[in-house]
């Protein structure tokens, strides 16, 4: 299902706030038809969480090793996150890349180990204020996309969600206009198209991660190639994140 949502805690919640946001999600979920819902909910957390989820809710991590068993302290395999019921995680976040030196070939391996292990990828790219005012913007977006999943088999497409988040308008307040959030999306779609042809690229969800919410969600999410949110914010509240929820085209209640 191309329609998806996804919401992003980041570094937020204890966890019986995060069984009280479960909780919230319920009665809005059992009515849902026409959107896949998904929230990466902090590591501790993943296993009670993807046993307490909701019907309709897929539980992400917002991390995984590219490593596999062994002696990786602090780390946490693909396989791990399996075993716990999770359907899969986030790679590539501009926070990661930016913050913890995830380096595009980094990003890549960790794309495979979630592949290899059967779970869904959600792949983030994006550029920040100085690359877009350069004119740099789309190159850059090229760069993440074939470093991470343009250089993958078509038969591995379908488990790839691709979250475009544009980093100058993450946290500031600022948000792309509609036209130029699928502006950037329209490009994703063609070069999904030249790699994998058109099939493939019109089953990959492509999601605008930056500043989504309610008052918004429905202009963006009615662009032609903007097929949902990577929310973060508007996330951490079960009922603000049903707002942006209500907002998508989708939606059949």
């Amino acid at each position: 299902m191309r329609n998806l949502v996804a919401g992003n805690w980041k570094s937020n919640k204890l966890m019986g706030e995060a069984l009280e946001w479960m909780n919230g999600m319920g009665p809005w979920l059992a009515q849902n038809h026409g959107v896949r819902v998904m929230a990466a909910v902090p590591a501790p957390y993943l296993a009670v969480c993807a046993e307490k989820a909701p019907e309709g809710l897929e539980v992400l991590a917002q991390n995984v090793s590219a490593e596999g068993f062994g002696a990786h302290t602090g780390e946490f395999t693909a396989e791990m996150l399996k075993s716990c019921g999770v359907a899969g995680a986030l790679v590539g976040h501009s926070e990661r890349r930016a913050r913890f030196s995830d380096t595009d070939a980094a990003v890549a391996a960790k794309v495979d180990a979630l592949l290899d292990a059967g779970l869904v990828v959600v792949f983030c790219c994006g550029e920040t204020l100085q690359e877009r005012e350069s004119g740099r913007a789309e190159d850059v977006v090229l760069q993440q996309l074939q470093s991470g999943v343009l250089r993958l088999g078509a038969e591995r497409m379908d488990r790839v969600v691709v979250a475009y988040e544009p980093v100058w308008a993450i946290g500031t307040g600022k948000t792309a206009t509609s036209g130029q959030a699928q502006e950037m999306h329209a490009c994703i779609r063609k070069w999904l198209d030249e790699a994998f042809g058109a099939e493939v690229a019109q089953r990959v969800p492509l999601l605008y991660g930056g500043s989504c919410k309610a008052s918004n969600a429905a202009e963006l999410f009615s662009q032609t190639d903007i097929d949902g949110g990577l929310i973060g914010g508007a996330s951490l509240d079960p009922h603000d994140f049903q707002g942006v929820l209500e907002g998508h085209p989708g939606l059949n209640r």
